[in-house]
């Protein structure tokens, strides 16, 4: 049954537009109408109505600590040993738990997919569960029941850091984190199965290189390649019809390939450029192009230390660059450089990583505020290329979702702009003034996921006190 609904501003791929109607059928946008009327039975929408936003950076377990890594200020290696004390704790019925209240909350900010950068795979010591990718199916059921969709990017991390003698081993809770070898990682995720092998409807699978820190040289191109080997959906070919199954052997006339994703941490603190430099003579950008890594499926998430080369590299290849503006000043990384990749040809994408804030509406804001930080000018990204940044559903493998447009998921967010935060804002301007706190209204492949400002699985605020207080007992 078709279900329509009405928005008195909503931001389609050609703009603000008022008075529209959409329509929505088997999870689909099959008319989006403006200068429409409401009629009897549409669902009315609040505020400015907005695309699904796509959280392309996740670390689902970290949510556990926010407001609990800031003991004496703090360096980004404290935090490392309370985001270990965390790890080391959780099982596949915990991280479930935690997982599940994370998304909600996600769900709650409008975001409609996640990217899961998960390494978190295996028991204490390392020991394999009984079914190995346990955790990782913790995930998938999390992301079901908070009603978003989920891209699993089964992390490699293969050892414990780059130094003056080159790679450590893993010790510790990072023994939780490794397969071994980049083969066996690559036969343990090849048992997961996303949307396109006839797995579930809300997941994709694609894959991630924790860093050049944490996998060595020689396998960077054996995790690359698993993942270019998985299958790939195609974008949108024809006057709104969308094809999201398997490549055929010879791509409909006009389609273009959206390959697997493909995420990495690269160049987030100035000491992993070093030892990378030690080590290998090279950037860990220029290493990558070596070893065949970079490529349009790839995410560099953070980007934060890029030289002016690594740079025309990225922009070169047309990569992703996912900034999380929220967790890179917490930490202390640094502001990256956002404008300068876009010039050279590199897309933008957000994420909210460590969750010290889960606000996809923030991280696109903080986008262009860092850069008038940085540079002493305003208006470096423009409100439509934030927007474009907060709902890059490609980068994550979702090429069909991310636009009010016939054929296109139906994902939307509805913001209110009768707030404190939004009364009197243009709605063309909502990104720079709005926040999570603003969103009233979130539909997923067109089901009602928050309404009035809550989401269908009751109090999140409850579900995370629940799910975090017991981690840190005794810690």
């Amino acid at each position: 049954m078709t279900t329509a609904f009405h928005a008195a501003y909503a931001h389609l791929p050609g703009g603000l537009a008022r008075d529209v109607r959409l329509a929505v059928d088997k999870g689909r946008f099959t008319s989006v109408q403006t200068g429409q009327e409401a009629r009897p039975g549409d669902h009315r929408l609040p505020g400015v109505v907005l695309p699904g936003l796509a959280n392309a950076h996740s670390h689902a377990f970290h949510r556990a600590l926010r407001g609990r890594t800031h003991h004496g200020g703090g360096t980004f290696w404290t935090w490392r040993e309370g985001m270990y004390a965390v790890a080391a704790q959780l099982d596949p019925l915990s991280y479930l738990t935690l997982a599940r209240a994370a998304y909600a909350e996600m769900a709650l900010a409008g975001v409609t997919a996640v990217g899961e950068f998960h390494y978190l795979h295996h028991g204490p010591d390392g020991a394999r569960y009984m079914d190995p990718n346990m955790m990782g199916q913790a995930l998938v059921q999390a992301a079901a029941d908070a009603g978003i969709r989920l891209t699993l990017l089964d992390t490699c991390y293969l050892t414990g850091g780059l130094g003056p003698d080159g790679y450590t081993t893993l010790e510790g809770t990072q023994l939780r984190f490794g397969d071994g070898d980049a083969e066996t990682w690559a036969l343990r995720v090849d048992d997961l199965r996303d949307h396109l092998e006839g797995g579930p409807e809300h997941l994709r699978v694609g894959g991630a290189i924790h860093s050049v820190r944490a996998v060595p040289r020689d396998q960077l191109g054996i995790v690359a390649d698993a993942v270019r080997a998985r299958p790939r959906p195609l974008t949108r070919f024809g006057a709104g019809d969308a094809y999201t199954g398997p490549i055929p052997l010879v791509p409909p006339q006009g389609v273009n390939r959206s390959d697997t994703p493909l995420h990495i941490h690269l160049s987030e603190q100035p000491a992993e450029n070093e030892a990378c430099l030690a080590a290998h003579g090279r950037t860990p950008a220029a290493l990558l192009e070596d070893e065949g890594v970079l490529g349009p499926d790839l995410s560099a998430v953070h980007a934060t230390h890029l030289t002016d080369d690594d740079i025309s590299l990225l922009g070169g290849h047309r990569a992703w660059a996912c900034f999380c503006p929220t967790t890179e000043r917490d930490l202390a990384d640094g502001i990256g450089p956002a404008v300068a990749l876009r010039d050279a040809g590199a897309r933008l994408s957000l994420g909210s990583d460590q969750h010290a804030v889960v606000d996809l509406i923030e991280e696109a804001r903080a986008l262009e505020m860092h850069e008038r930080l940085s540079t002493l000018q305003r208006g470096r990204i423009a409100p439509a290329d934030l927007l474009a940044a907060a709902t890059a559903h490609e980068s994550i493998g979702w090429p069909d979702a991310g636009r009010l447009e016939v054929g296109a998921r139906a994902d939307l967010v509805a913001v209110r702009d009768d707030t404190v935060r939004t009364a009197g804002v243009d709605p063309e301007q909502i990104l720079l003034a709005a926040t999570a706190s603003d969103v009233d209204t979130v539909i997923v492949d067109g089901k009602v996921v928050v309404l009035d400002g809550r989401h269908r699985l009751g109090d999140v605020g409850r579900l995370l006190h629940h799910a975090i207080t017991p981690l840190w007992k005794g810690v």
